[in-house]
């Protein structure tokens, strides 16, 4: 049997803990909620954040109609919107079950 650190080998390992260690270091990070924010801020800043930036997009896709971007920039602006799209839906599933969920809690 083999051991499973001979399997591995130490620079994928060693990359792979830099790699974890700029992840927390990256400006998503830094955009963390505050102590003193409740749920419902934070809920709400996503929710905004989500809406500017399928209006932005669909602004794109307007001018890539007319001509006024290329090809390339209105693709770039489609996928964020899909997945700025289906992060907002994972999200919504997540409060409707979390609401459902204590629902069901006996009182």
């Amino acid at each position: 049997m083999t051991e499973f650190s001979s399997i591995l080998s130490t620079t994928n390992i060693r990359g792979a803990y830099r790699s974890s260690q700029e992840l927390t270091s990256s400006p998503a990070a830094a955009e963390a909620p505050a102590k003193g924010e409740s749920f419902a801020d934070v809920l709400s800043e996503a929710a905004s954040k989500a809406v500017k930036n399928v209006r932005e997009s669909e602004a794109v896709a307007q001018k890539g109609l007319t001509g006024e971007v290329g090809a390339q920039r209105v693709v770039e602006a489609t996928l964020e919107l899909e997945s700025t799209v289906k992060v907002m839906i994972s999200m919504r599933d997540k409060v409707v079950e979390a609401y459902q969920e204590v629902l069901r809690m006996p009182i």
